[in-house]
């Protein structure tokens, strides 16, 4: 048995049991899945999931030291690539936050160290038993948020930031009767 949410299809069940929830510490693989949270704003994971590859290729796979390099014509073109999410604040955003990735690691080292000190390095395990249960937003959330902000990031408000907790490992929110707990 899986969480609610992974039923819904096979990119749901694929993700569900490969990725979401398995702690990440890799830098890189951090940022790319910040990036994709804020591109999912307003949209469902299932469009993210669909355009994943594709996302990935077009942004040098979210690779921080190539994407804050992007000048207005690479920009341009991403908008005008069918495969990606076309929303010129969300494409300006990841670039931006590839240039505030380089400024948060002079600050704290690394963004693994800067995330997963809010938890001690260990994951926080809930014990939800139904999707309702679930929260949208955490005061841990609201905090990380907070910090990505005054760093200068953008698209990291606070229910993005615990989606991105979620998908990172830093909070198992999997359901108590889901066998991939």
């Amino acid at each position: 048995m899986r969480c609610d949410w992974a039923e819904r299809g096979e990119l749901e069940r694929k993700y569900h049991d490969t990725h979401w929830g398995v702690p990440v510490h890799d830098d890189k693989e951090l940022f790319k899945m910040l990036i994709m949270e804020g591109q999912q704003a307003g949209l469902s994971w299932t469009t993210i999931l669909a355009k994943m590859e594709t996302l990935c290729a077009a942004y040098d796979n979210f690779d921080p030291a190539i994407l804050s390099r992007y000048d207005e014509a690479r920009i341009e073109a991403l908008l005008h690539d069918d495969g990606i999410v076309r929303n010129r604040a969300k494409v300006n955003a990841a670039v931006h936050n590839a240039v505030q990735y380089h400024v948060l690691r002079e600050k704290h080292g690394s963004l693994d160290s800067f995330l997963w000190r809010h938890v001690d390095f260990k994951p926080i395990l809930n014990r939800w038993e139904h999707i309702s249960q679930v929260p949208a937003t955490t005061p841990l959330s609201d905090a990380i948020s907070k910090e990505l902000k005054a760093l200068g990031f953008k698209f990291v408000g606070s229910t993005t930031i615990y989606a991105f907790m979620q998908a990172v490992g830093i909070v198992n929110d999997h359901l108590t009767c889901c066998s991939f707990r």
